[in-house]
């Protein structure tokens, strides 16, 4: 992928992964929506950051067309991508929320959970979506 298409690729992934976990911290906290908005959006820039570096380091590893790796791979990459998440965000949770690093590391592995699930899905429907505006592209190309 192009460094374009890596954007593109995080902002997408960010930008619904914010929405859709400010409405469980809403839902399942008591955190008021300012503190949710502000852990949030803290989380995803760390979270872009990470996914930048981490997706080059695993594309240079695992190469060949990522719509067929498998889901042993894809189960792989989930949770290697996220346990280093939770390394650099719970301090970052803890010190926003004013919480024990206890109590954050707790929200965080329930947040975990929830993105370890949407980045299956997400990166799932991605790279297929993907490979079909590239086949049809090719496609119109030989027309």
């Amino acid at each position: 992928m192009s460094t374009a298409e890596r954007l593109l690729h995080m902002v997408l992934f960010e930008g619904i992964a914010v929405f859709l976990s400010m409405l469980g911290l809403l839902l399942f906290t008591n955190i008021e929506i300012h503190s949710a908005l502000q852990t949030m959006i803290a989380l995803s820039l760390i979270a872009m950051v990470w996914n930048y570096i981490f997706n080059i380091g695993f594309d240079k590893i695992f190469i060949g067309k990522r719509e067929e790796r498998s889901w042993k791979l894809r189960i792989s990459y989930a949770l290697l991508f996220e346990s280093g998440l939770v390394f650099l965000t719970t301090p970052v949770m803890a010190y926003i929320l004013q919480v024990s690093l206890l109590e954050a590391f707790i929200l965080d592995i329930g947040l975990t959970l929830f993105i370890l699930l949407y980045t299956l899905i997400f990166n799932y429907a991605y790279d297929h979506l993907r490979a079909q505006i590239i086949k049809s592209h090719e496609v119109q190309t030989l027309v």
